[in-house]
This record gives C-alpha cells, structure tokens and sequence, in this order.
C-alpha cells in the first residue's frame, strides 16, 4: 500500500486526539436486515449531517479520519468527496458494514479488496487504515489486512492510550494459559466503546432488545473529557481514539455539545491529529502514550 502524503507528527507532551467519523449510511442498517422506510431513513441523515460536521472541523482547522464502507462512497459519491475536499484521511471499513466473523474468507477478501479500490478512486491514493465493522476483527482479518498491505488497523481494545502491534494467530484453549500469537507489523490504534457515541445517544428496537441511547450528550462529553483529562496527567503523549457516527453526533444539540467538548480538550493541551499521522509516526520509531507509572496521586 502506499503512505498517505501526510507527515507524521511530532509526539505532543499532553497527548492527541483522533477525532473519527464511520460514515455507515444505510450499510449498517443494511447488515441488520432492517431496510424498511424508516431505518433506511436514519442512514441517509448521515449524508445530511456530514457537511455540518466538515464545516465544524474546517473552522477549527482540525485534522480527521473518515473510516466510510464502499457501500456509502457508490451511494453517496458527491458527500464523499466533500470530505476528501476537506483533507480528511479516509480508511476502509468493509464493503456493505458486513460482520467478518460471519465471512469466508474469500467472502471478506472480496469486500476488503473491493472497498480499497473504491477509496483509491475516491481519494486518488490506496488508503492506509482500517476499522472492522462493529469492531469485528478476526484472525482472518488480520490476515487479509497484511496480506493487502495496510498500515494500521482501530478495531482493538487492548490500551487505551498507546498504540501497538496487532498480535496473528492467538490461541485461548479454555483449559490453560493462552497462547499469544506472531507480532505484525499493522500497528494498532485502539479505540473503545467507551468513547463511542452509538451506545450512548443511538436508540435501536431489536427484535429480542432494546439498545435504549438518547442520554445527555454533554454526559458522554464529560466521561470522554475525563479521559483527556487522566491522560494528560499521567500519560507521556497519550494518543485517545474518539468514535463518531454523522447519522448519531450530527443532530444539533450533539454538535454544540462536541464544540464544548473540544473548547475544553484544547485547553487541556492536547492537539489533534489523524489516524495515519499517528500510524506514520510510530512505524517511524516515534514513542506514544508512556505511562508516568508511580506517579499517581503525585
């Protein structure tokens, strides 16, 4: 694959943030088989908040990473180059938010390869980053993900501040200790549904569940700020993932809450930065998120 033009950044005292957008559209509703009117409806109001979210960044001069399937890039072509327009990074996430576990292998490779041709032509360069629907990730992902050449991968959950070696080929028998696999070189940025926006503003009606969201946006800002706010104080360039969803952070309410949020980071001292920024600079041998260990309640 080849490196996105960007040059990586210098690691910053107070930590970074990655500000991402999965701009599912209608894939996600599609994978859930709920392609009536109305969830449909919910997908395309991603299309209708981007441009909201892109003019956000642009006057606060805020880099970003747009993780879009290519089920949204040939249903959405004109929305999708207003964020490249803007200088977002864009990485792939599955063809239609397909859940790789469910897969053949030939199955994802076909999706995989199908969505990496669909952000080359979109932005002109083969992207270098990766999310796994629904965080999704398996072996065979992995795989397919050195196989095809990426650079980093944000579907795990193993730190929270400090990128890190995607691990191939774990094995957890369920009568001894694991056996952790071969080190690759797809460097991992890891993400968590703690700083996911779905869970806590999406309300969904499964069929066997309710997944209830709606809560407080400035409730989910403060528990994202009191992230920034430990790892600044006791993380030596700390990099924090934040998820976002334009169909779920793009109503209004949720959009001054966001400009809060960020107000109040930027007074923190953090700075932020894009995914494959961050990617470059670690394969480069730059060091993030150390922990200042002993030092707690210093």
């Amino acid at each position: 694959m080849a490196e996105a033009n960007a040059s990586p950044v210098q690691p910053n005292h107070k930590g970074h943030l990655c500000l991402t957008f999965d701009f599912d559209g209608p894939s996600l509703w599609i994978m859930r088989k709920m392609t009536t009117a109305t969830p449909v409806s919910r997908g395309e109001f991603g299309a209708v908040a981007v441009p909201r979210i892109l003019a956000l960044l642009a006057r606060r001069d805020i880099p970003s990473t747009f993780f879009i399937p290519g089920h949204t890039i040939e249903s959405y072509p004109d929305v999708c180059r207003m964020v490249v327009d803007h200088g977002c990074e864009v990485g792939i996430h599955g063809y239609a938010h397909e859940l790789n576990g469910l897969q053949s292998v030939d199955e994802e490779r076909a999706a995989m390869t199908r969505s990496v041709e669909l952000v080359t032509s979109l932005t002109g360069s083969e992207p270098i980053g990766y999310r796994a629907p629904a965080g999704d990730l398996t072996n065979q992902t992995i795989e397919l993900l050195e196989e095809l050449g990426l650079t980093y991968d944000s579907s795990l959950m193993g730190h929270d501040y400090r990128p890190y070696r995607v691990r191939a080929g774990d094995e957890l028998p369920n009568d001894g200790p694991a056996r952790w696999g071969r080190e690759t070189s797809l460097i991992e940025l890891p993400w968590s549904w703690t700083n996911d926006d779905y869970p806590y503003l999406e309300f969904v009606a499964f069929r066997r569940m309710i997944m209830p969201g709606l809560a407080r946006p400035d409730d989910m800002f403060d528990n994202f700020l009191g992230d920034v706010e430990w790892m600044t104080r006791e993380v030596e360039a700390g990099v924090l993932t934040l998820v976002f969803h334009p169909q779920v952070i793009g109503r209004g309410h949720r959009l001054l809450a966001l400009e809060r949020f960020l107000d109040s980071a930027a007074e923190l001292g953090v700075v932020c930065s894009s995914m494959a920024d961050i990617a470059i600079a670690v394969g480069a041998g730059a060091e993030f998120g150390i922990e200042r260990l002993g030092t707690l309640g210093d």
